[in-house]
Protein backbone atom coordinates (compact mmCIF):
# COMPACT_ATOMS: atom_id res chain seq x y z
CA UNK A 1 0.00 0.00 0.00
CA UNK A 2 1.16 3.55 -0.68
CA UNK A 3 0.52 6.44 1.70
CA UNK A 4 1.61 10.03 1.30
CA UNK A 5 2.88 12.63 3.77
CA UNK A 6 3.60 16.13 2.41
CA UNK A 7 3.35 14.71 -1.14
CA UNK A 8 6.06 12.15 -0.34
CA UNK A 9 5.02 8.57 -1.04
CA UNK A 10 5.83 5.70 1.31
CA UNK A 11 5.42 2.04 0.44
CA UNK A 12 4.05 0.51 3.62
CA UNK A 13 3.33 -2.98 4.83
CA UNK A 14 0.08 -3.13 6.79
CA UNK A 15 0.20 -4.67 10.28
CA UNK A 16 -3.27 -5.95 11.20
CA UNK A 17 -3.02 -9.27 13.06
CA UNK A 18 -1.96 -9.47 16.72
CA UNK A 19 1.16 -11.41 15.65
CA UNK A 20 2.10 -8.75 13.07
CA UNK A 21 1.60 -6.00 15.65
CA UNK A 22 3.68 -7.73 18.32
CA UNK A 23 6.67 -8.48 16.07
CA UNK A 24 6.66 -5.33 13.90
CA UNK A 25 10.22 -4.46 12.87
CA UNK A 26 11.94 -7.02 15.12
CA UNK A 27 14.91 -8.40 13.21
CA UNK A 28 14.01 -6.50 10.01
CA UNK A 29 15.44 -3.66 7.92
CA UNK A 30 13.90 -1.51 5.23
CA UNK A 31 15.36 -2.05 1.76
CA UNK A 32 14.73 1.50 0.53
CA UNK A 33 14.43 4.99 2.00
CA UNK A 34 10.66 5.47 1.75
CA UNK A 35 9.41 2.20 3.19
CA UNK A 36 7.43 1.75 6.37
CA UNK A 37 5.11 -0.32 8.48
CA UNK A 38 1.61 0.94 9.15
CA UNK A 39 -0.08 -0.47 12.26
CA UNK A 40 -3.90 -0.31 12.24
CA UNK A 41 -5.03 0.11 15.84
CA UNK A 42 -8.01 1.03 17.99
CA UNK A 43 -8.26 4.77 18.61
CA UNK A 44 -6.50 4.94 21.99
CA UNK A 45 -3.16 5.48 23.69
CA UNK A 46 -0.51 3.02 22.52
CA UNK A 47 3.10 2.33 23.46
CA UNK A 48 5.73 0.81 21.21
CA UNK A 49 9.18 -0.43 22.11
CA UNK A 50 12.34 -1.23 20.16
CA UNK A 51 13.12 -4.70 21.57
CA UNK A 52 15.05 -6.82 19.07
CA UNK A 53 14.91 -4.14 16.37
CA UNK A 54 18.11 -3.79 14.39
CA UNK A 55 17.77 -0.25 13.02
CA UNK A 56 16.65 3.07 14.58
CA UNK A 57 13.07 4.07 13.75
CA UNK A 58 10.89 7.16 13.70
CA UNK A 59 7.57 6.19 15.31
CA UNK A 60 4.70 8.33 14.05
CA UNK A 61 1.29 8.31 15.77
CA UNK A 62 -1.67 9.22 13.56
CA UNK A 63 -5.12 10.24 14.79
CA UNK A 64 -7.96 11.04 12.39
CA UNK A 65 -5.55 11.29 9.45
CA UNK A 66 -3.13 13.76 11.12
CA UNK A 67 0.17 13.19 12.88
CA UNK A 68 -0.43 13.51 16.62
CA UNK A 69 3.05 12.53 17.93
CA UNK A 70 6.50 11.66 16.60
CA UNK A 71 9.32 9.88 18.40
CA UNK A 72 12.47 10.57 16.39
CA UNK A 73 15.33 8.14 15.78
CA UNK A 74 14.35 5.59 18.47
CA UNK A 75 17.38 3.34 19.06
CA UNK A 76 17.28 -0.48 18.90
CA UNK A 77 17.14 -2.28 22.25
CA UNK A 78 18.52 -5.71 23.14
CA UNK A 79 17.76 -5.79 26.88
CA UNK A 80 14.59 -6.78 28.75
CA UNK A 81 14.09 -3.19 29.98
CA UNK A 82 13.47 -1.34 26.71
CA UNK A 83 11.92 2.11 26.88
CA UNK A 84 8.41 2.79 25.62
CA UNK A 85 7.43 5.30 22.96
CA UNK A 86 3.81 6.31 23.53
CA UNK A 87 1.14 8.36 21.83
CA UNK A 88 -2.51 8.52 20.88
CA UNK A 89 -3.90 7.43 17.56
CA UNK A 90 -5.66 4.90 15.39
CA UNK A 91 -2.59 4.21 13.24
CA UNK A 92 1.14 4.14 13.89
CA UNK A 93 3.68 4.48 11.10
CA UNK A 94 7.25 3.24 11.56
CA UNK A 95 9.89 4.52 9.14
CA UNK A 96 13.68 4.50 9.07
CA UNK A 97 15.16 6.64 11.86
CA UNK A 98 15.82 10.23 10.79
CA UNK A 99 13.24 10.19 7.99
CA UNK A 100 10.91 12.75 9.60
CA UNK A 101 13.66 15.33 10.14
CA UNK A 102 15.19 14.67 6.71
CA UNK A 103 11.84 15.19 4.95
CA UNK A 104 10.38 17.87 7.23
CA UNK A 105 7.53 15.68 8.52
CA UNK A 106 6.01 17.25 11.63
CA UNK A 107 3.04 17.28 13.99
CA UNK A 108 -0.37 17.95 12.39
CA UNK A 109 0.80 16.91 8.89
CA UNK A 110 -1.94 14.99 7.06
CA UNK A 111 -1.61 11.39 5.90
CA UNK A 112 -3.20 10.61 2.52
CA UNK A 113 -4.15 7.19 1.22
Amino acid sequence: MVISVNNIDFNVKIMITPKDKSTGMMGKKFTSENQGMLFLMDDADHCFWMKNCIIPLDIIFIKDGCISNIHHNCPPCKSKDCGNYCGEGDMILEVKGGTCKRLGIKLDDRIEF
